[in-house]
């Protein structure tokens, strides 16, 4: 894995788990073990059973870009189009590569983006001051492209990903939204009787 990541030697260090784990997701400080909602569970046998390579991704081998310099940005508007988003974005950077992902039958935007940056520096200044901005009218969150940067990572649209909230409403943990907290108990300190 290549270093400079924000803050240390390699891109693990920027983020607030260091691999991703679909069940720890669901979890507020990353202990719990069992699945509790459907997409988790789906997430879960994804992983188990090898199904997702961020690698052999075809719509990730289409972006071609380099993961270091590609930040993921969502919550858009489902009006924002390539030219708007581009336009916003720039003010951070050079802007190499734009991938404003749409619905497959009906063309519509889906609400989030991948944008690729000319420098690592450029980006990092995007995920600082682009986080929490107004894009028409939406508040977009902005984050680490971490489909190839975290190792076990399950895309939402199998059941994993962070942030937002799960088929059964509990929310999710373990990225810049919400963070892992410190668990609510010490697990050596339990004595069971």
């Amino acid at each position: 894995m290549r270093g400079g990541g924000v803050g240390g030697n390699n891109a693990n260090c920027v983020f607030y788990a260091k691999s991703y784990h679909p069940i720890q997701a669901g979890s507020i400080d990353g202990t719990d073990i069992l699945p509790h909602d459907n997409a988790i569970y789906r997430a879960l046998l994804c992983s188990s059973a090898g199904l997702y390579d961020p690698f052999g991704d075809p719509k990730v081998k289409d972006n071609g870009g380099d993961p270091y310099c590609t930040l993921f940005v969502g919550h858009l508007s489902q009006f924002t189009n390539q030219e708007t988003l581009h336009k916003a974005m720039s003010k951070y950077g050079r802007v190499k590569n734009l991938r404003l992902i749409r619905h497959i039958v009906t063309g519509a935007s889906r609400g989030y983006a991948f944008v690729e940056y000319e420098t690592e520096r450029e980006m990092r200044r995007a995920y600082e001051d682009a986080h929490h901005s107004i894009i028409e009218g939406c508040e977009v969150i902005v984050d680490y492209n971490r489909q190839q940067l975290m190792p076990g990572w399950i895309p939402r649209r199998l059941g994993g990903g962070l942030g937002g909230k799960k088929e059964s409403g509990q929310l999710r943990f373990g990225g810049r939204e919400r963070p892992f907290r410190a668990p609510l108990y010490e697990p050596s300190s339990l004595v069971f009787s």
